[in-house]
């Protein structure tokens, strides 16, 4: 049954093959480029094709107009695959073509040609191929960060003047906090299913490896030149980096261990990167201490001030005033006037005196029904 899968696999390479062979020669097309894809990205899982890899990456570097010639064969190559061998080979070789440094390359992709967030092998059944189909998504969204990634760090290298310092460590912190986030991606790119010890597989991680330590280099250089250039306002990010970047080591490390278990060869020795200075790590942490009593003293004098600004009112005193002189209104005048009074349809008994007046009102019984 296998001997037949592969044959059948690469008859499907030849005749795609002789597809490229007869197909119409347009601008941006490469009919030894195309080939070049074709056999790199084979059926056969038993090998991988290095000398037609290295010759794509010769065709990229030689000139970025090839990059149209290999997305349109790497994205019509993945877009018609159900073969998880094909879908990782193809992201082997553009891992490979990020890797070439050539910024005008790298800038041009921004995102992957392809789709393989949700792929699912359909030449076997799901029990066997779960493990791998995971492995293929998993490195599709690292490669698919990655790339966008580095095209933005080469639009800013391009674009941006001459950065004031407070500028410039920001966006080292920014590019350094995307760094620990693709490097979480990596970590996610395993072998878990007890069928996936195969030669392609570990050709993958031995790139995936390679690419880990990569990063974290970039990543704990990165700290140690913001270090000492961290200010007040930036160093609750710089110590959240820098945590981040500690327990990463440990994950790297523990990283290292599965892969040189699972007989990857580029994991057989841990790297050792340069640790991180404890008496900057210490002076960050000052800094934020004080950050926080200069916050807290800050806030006690606006507490301070408010008080102070605040004004009691206080229920004004009763006093009793004796005096012989009284103001007479208009309206003491109207009432008094024996007229107004004979006038008035519902008089009332006015008493004009000096004495006090009492007036009698009889009580209504409310008892009696």
């Amino acid at each position: 049954m296998k001997l037949w899968k592969r044959a059948a696999a690469a008859i499907k390479d030849r005749k795609s093959l002789l597809a490229v062979g007869f197909s119409r020669r347009t601008s941006y097309r490469n009919a030894d480029l195309e080939a070049a894809v074709i056999k790199a990205t084979s059926h056969d899982d038993s090998s991988v094709d290095y000398s037609n890899a290295h010759r794509v990456y010769k065709w990229i570097r030689s000139s970025p107009l090839n990059l149209k010639t290999l997305i349109h064969a790497l994205s019509s190559r993945v877009n018609h695959t159900r073969s998880w061998i094909v879908a990782l080979k193809s992201l082997m070789l553009l891992h490979g073509v990020l890797c070439c440094k050539v910024p005008s390359v790298v800038g041009e992709i921004r995102r992957l040609p392809f789709d393989l967030s949700d792929f699912s092998d359909g030449h076997s059944c799901l029990s066997k191929t779960w493990g791998f189909n995971i492995f293929v998504r998993a490195y599709f969204s690292f490669l698919h960060s990655y790339s966008s990634f580095l095209s933005d760090q080469i639009y800013r290298h391009r674009t941006n003047r001459r950065l004031e310092k407070s500028d410039s460590v920001i966006q080292e912190l920014d590019r350094i906090q995307k760094l620990q986030s693709l490097l979480d991606l990596i970590f996610q790119i395993r072998p878990i299913a007890d069928n996936m010890k195969r030669t392609l597989i570990l050709e993958a991680m031995d790139c995936i490896v390679i690419e880990s330590i990569n990063i974290y280099g970039r990543i704990c250089s990165g700290v140690i030149k913001i270090l000492p250039n961290a200010g007040k306002t930036d160093a609750a990010t710089t110590l959240k980096i820098i945590n981040k970047a500690t327990a990463q080591g440990e994950d790297l490390a523990l990283y290292f261990d599965f892969c040189k278990g699972f007989g990857v060869s580029n994991a057989r020795d841990t790297p050792q990167f340069v640790s991180i200075p404890k008496a900057e790590v210490e002076a960050i942490e000052k800094m934020i201490k004080n950050v926080d009593e200069d916050e807290s003293k800050k806030e006690e004098e606006e507490v301070m001030e408010e008080e102070k600004a605040m004004i009691v009112l206080e229920r004004p005193r009763l006093q009793t005033i004796i005096t012989d002189k009284w103001e007479i209104f208009e309206d003491d005048f109207c009432f008094h006037d024996e007229k107004a009074i004979k006038e008035h349809q519902n008089p009332l008994p006015i008493v004009v005196s000096n004495q006090p007046v009492y007036i009698e009102y009889s009580m209504p019984d409310l008892i009696t029904f």
